[in-house]
């Protein structure tokens, strides 16, 4: 059977939930966002970038989940490039957590809103 693309897992997992979008990249990629925040964005098939907080993104490089971002490997951003098909979903997972961390800031700002 033939593997999913990075690009058609990525789309399956994101565009089914509420207000995420998906847009080109200033730099070509393919970016998703909910709202305002981007959530992450594709290089082709090769990699992902995706935004994380500085403790949260050195938990994933510490635990091999990701690598520091290719072009800035001091911000709080990381990358995860496809070597195999075992990435296409590790990539997934990356993209899931970054939506619900943007879900939860989301919530808790609306919730600060009308308190």
């Amino acid at each position: 059977m033939h593997e999913p693309s990075l690009t058609d897992a990525v789309r399956r997992e994101l565009l089914v939930r509420s207000q995420v979008t998906e847009s080109t990249h200033r730099f070509g990629a393919i970016e998703f966002r909910l709202g305002r925040r981007e959530l992450g964005h594709l290089h082709g098939e090769q990699m992902a970038d995706l935004p994380f907080p500085r403790r949260v993104r050195d938990e994933l490089i510490a635990s091999g989940r990701a690598e520091p971002h290719h072009v800035r490997p001091d911000s709080g951003w990381v990358t995860r490039r496809v070597r195999g098909p075992a990435d296409v979903e590790a990539i997934v997972e990356l993209f899931r957590l970054s939506y619900e961390r943007a879900l939860a800031a989301r919530s808790r700002t609306q919730h600060e809103a009308t308190a």
